[in-house]
């Protein structure tokens, strides 16, 4: 189910009956962990609607039954001194960076990846640290990305529901709803002001999912636990949420904000949390760009600790205003030993806004220019786009 790229490597067979359970079969890799698929035929991931409690746990199961035992065996949940399972520490989506996030249509209904399949993205994932680790280029996202650690995840896309792992059909409405791009925008000088840029380029925030999903950087987040609150906290954006599990109601339904309103409730070792009154002034991309959402959104979260070092993250996104039906996406979590966020100063110098718009201003003029000696206005650079969700 996870494999590591260094040191000793342990494999075994994995009973077809317990992937079936959420109909997936292959392998997950990880860290300190390896997982070869059985020889028996792929089993396909069996229809449904919305992801549970339930699947959330049988999926809990299967990846902790491929952790190295010399860990998983011999581990124990730690409880805070009030009794709650203990979440708390440094984690980082850091090693999910080679899971896509739909499901490439050639694995059809099959969540994870066969044993060929697994080695092969493991390959591409060590070129990849070798290359950052030999990168002279003054662009620090080649160097970056040697830091994403040494786990390699066997899932085929982050999208576990629905089985397709694909993200539903927009609705009439969030089909034709236009995506702000900020400084990806293809039409630069079309900036008029602030409004026109994302809440990344303007260092507000990357809302909920935008801060979990993994990007060039800044994966880390922390989570911390006091009676009757968790509190998670993101590395970039330095974005803070703070979860009551008190049993406390939600806020008014006129009071909304970019994070929305989270509730935490505790079933068995896992901690679930519903957020309501969200905005729909963010997305749910990487760092939060893309499609936005609606105000409408309802998003349930699962998180259950799998060992010392893994953490089981999921989300369900629940917009009937943008999406024809809820989807679910699922992110191990590692805490490498020694590993800690660092401080994301991103208000501070930020030129992306101010450079953007005073460069908007210029081809303006430049235009002007044109004009007035009967040219043809110069052509904006071209901006390679991301996609509608990134």
């Amino acid at each position: 189910m996870i494999r590591q790229s260094a040191g000793s490597v342990r494999r075994w067979l994995t009973p077809l009956a317990a992937l079936a359970a959420i109909g997936a079969t292959g392998a997950i890799v990880g860290d300190s962990v390896r997982a070869q698929s059985s020889s028996a035929p792929v089993a396909e991931a069996a229809s449904g609607s919305n992801w549970t409690l339930a699947k959330h746990r049988e999926l809990v199961e299967i990846f902790r039954a491929r952790i190295d035992p010399t860990e998983a065996d011999n581990w124990t949940m730690p409880r805070t001194p009030w009794g709650e399972p203990d979440l708390q520490g440094f984690w980082t989506s850091d090693s999910v960076h080679g899971v896509p996030r739909e499901r490439p249509e050639q694995f059809g209904l099959r969540a994870f990846l066969n044993e060929t399949e697994l080695a092969e993205r493991e390959a591409r994932e060590e070129q990849t640290r070798q290359h950052a680790a030999s990168a002279s280029s003054p662009n620090t996202n080649q160097r970056d990305r040697f830091w994403r650690g040494n786990v390699t995840f066997g899932m085929t896309s982050m999208i576990v529901d629905p089985p397709d792992g694909r993200i539903p059909a927009l609705t009439p409405v969030a089909a034709v709803k236009p995506v702000i791009r900020g400084t990806w925008a293809d039409a630069p000088h079309l900036h008029q002001g602030p409004e026109d840029f994302t809440n990344y380029d303007r260092c507000i925030s990357r809302g909920v999912v935008g801060s979990i999903l993994p990007v060039s950087y800044g994966n880390g987040n922390l989570i911390l636990q006091t009676p009757g609150e968790v509190v998670i906290s993101y590395e970039m954006v330095h974005d803070t949420r703070i979860v009551p599990v008190d049993g406390r109601p939600h806020l008014g339904p006129n009071l909304r904000q970019h994070l929305g309103d989270p509730r935490g409730r505790w079933e068995g070792d896992t901690l679930i949390v519903e957020t309501t009154n969200l905005t729909g002034d963010t997305s749910i991309g990487g760092n939060g760009n893309g499609l936005r959402h609606s105000a409408a959104m309802r998003l349930t979260e699962r998180l259950t600790r799998l060992s010392e070092h893994y953490l089981l993250y999921e989300v369900t996104m629940d917009d009937p205003e943008t999406y024809a039906a809820p989807w679910t996406m699922v992110l191990p979590l590692v805490s490498p030993p020694g590993f800690m966020t660092l401080p994301y100063e991103c208000h501070e110098a930020n030129g992306a806004v101010s450079y953007s718009l005073s460069g908007a201003r210029e081809y303006d003029r430049a235009v002007e220019e044109a004009r007035a000696k009967g040219l043809p206005p110069p052509v904006p650079a071209p901006t390679e786009l991301p996609s509608r969700d990134e």
